[in-house]
């Protein structure tokens, strides 16, 4: 894989860990600012809306510029946004921070995603999205618990400082690493915004988007309200919270890594091993969170499935968005979070019911539930089409 893919995923991960460190700050945000871990929680959904409605948004307005100023300019964007929320008092004001950070993270991704296709073979963009994710997953691993035993030893301010500073090492990769002229296979001018526009009216990259935005709304129903399952029902001290989520990251790791070696050509394998499993899988937690060690080896477990699951799906709509070489990024991003906005959103009101906090986890065993009987009833969109991928 070319140098310029690990240069973009090291700027995922200082993105990545903005997405995701919200899983071990909603606690002590809820407290300081005086709202409800529920209300604490849609900071997580604001972010995703942001994704969802920058990525179209930004790709398009970037779609003419160079990728290297672009680039560069989201990730600056995104560390100025983090500042500006680490310093107010004011839950709405938080909340509009994170919206723009995630508008500046969505252009971004789009850009990358959309980037890092175009700087391998058209059949390797599975295997190019992994790199690309692993940026993901190291957040995962490293950046959020790290900001979550920040946030817990100097408060949740702490580790939105500490995403700002992340930023600049990103940027000045991005300046130095990134060419200034046109990716592998972007010499030819891109189709017309319209014409691009046009391919989210095929039903197989309809159908692949919502799989994906569902996915991942049962990774992120859960992942969100994961530190009050790990300090309440299992009874852990605050710092376990740290060790559930870089459970969860080395997971999200193996799965990703494995997922990349084969969504490229069998990614209905992928989905016809790894869907039910993750379906037994949310319940199972629920069932038995309150045995710690089983509940941080099924955390493991969960972040493995739901990425090698979530990354292959979204690995299919760069597939059949060939047709929009410049925003199919950016329909990738706004799938998964699509997910990541409804996810929260619908596990917090599980919150208020008899289910308590384990109500996320109930929520997205029904939402992978769902994700399955939609693919199983249209399991010939999930297959490759292998000869005309080879041609192109």
């Amino acid at each position: 894989m070319p140098l310029p893919l690990y240069l973009l995923a090291m700027a995922v991960f200082a993105m990545g860990t903005s997405e995701f460190m919200l899983a071990g700050l909603v606690p002590g945000i809820a407290a300081d600012l005086d709202v409800t871990v529920g209300t604490a929680g849609t900071l997580t959904s604001a972010f995703a809306i942001g994704m969802v409605v920058g990525a179209p948004l930004m790709a398009g307005l970037a779609r003419d510029w160079p990728a290297r100023s672009t680039l560069l300019g989201f990730v600056l964007v995104c560390a100025a946004a983090h500042a500006l929320g680490a310093t107010t008092t004011n839950f709405a004001v938080l909340f509009a921070t994170r919206v723009v950070a995630a508008l500046a993270n969505a252009g971004f991704l789009a850009v990358a995603l959309t980037t890092a296709a175009m700087l391998v073979p058209a059949d390797q963009k599975g295997r190019a999205l992994a790199v690309l994710l692993s940026g993901t997953t190291a957040a995962t691993i490293a950046g959020v618990p790290a900001g979550s035993v920040l946030g817990t030893m100097h408060g949740w301010r702490a580790t939105f400082w500490a995403v700002a500073v992340l930023c600049l090492p990103a940027a000045i990769g991005i300046l130095k690493g990134i060419p200034t002229g046109p990716a592998q296979g972007a010499e030819s001018p891109a189709p017309k915004l319209r014409a691009e526009l046009a391919q989210l009216r095929s039903p197989r990259l309809a159908l692949v988007m919502l799989l994906g935005a569902l996915v991942n709304a049962a990774t992120f129903a859960s992942f969100t309200f994961l530190a009050p399952i790990v300090t309440g029902t299992a009874g852990l001290s605050d710092l376990w919270v740290s060790v559930a989520l870089v459970l969860f990251g080395l997971g999200s790791f193996v799965g990703i890594t494995v997922a990349g070696r084969v969504s490229d050509h069998r990614p209905d394998l992928v989905v016809t091993l790894g869907g039910p499993l993750l379906l037994l899988g949310w319940p199972a937690v629920a069932v038995m969170a309150e045995r710690p060690a089983v509940l941080l080896l099924l955390v493991f477990l969960q972040g493995a499935l739901s990425f090698a699951l979530g990354s292959t799906l979204i690995t299919r709509v760069l597939y059949e968005a060939t047709g929009a070489p410049t925003m199919a990024g950016s329909y990738a991003t706004a799938a998964l979070n699509v997910g990541a906005a409804v996810g929260p959103l619908i596990a917090a009101t599980a919150l208020d019911t008899a289910l308590g906090e384990l109500g996320p986890l109930w929520v997205s065993g029904l939402l992978i539930a769902i994700a399955l009987l939609v693919a199983f009833s249209f399991r010939s969109v999930i297959a490759a089409r292998r000869k005309a991928e080879v041609l192109q």
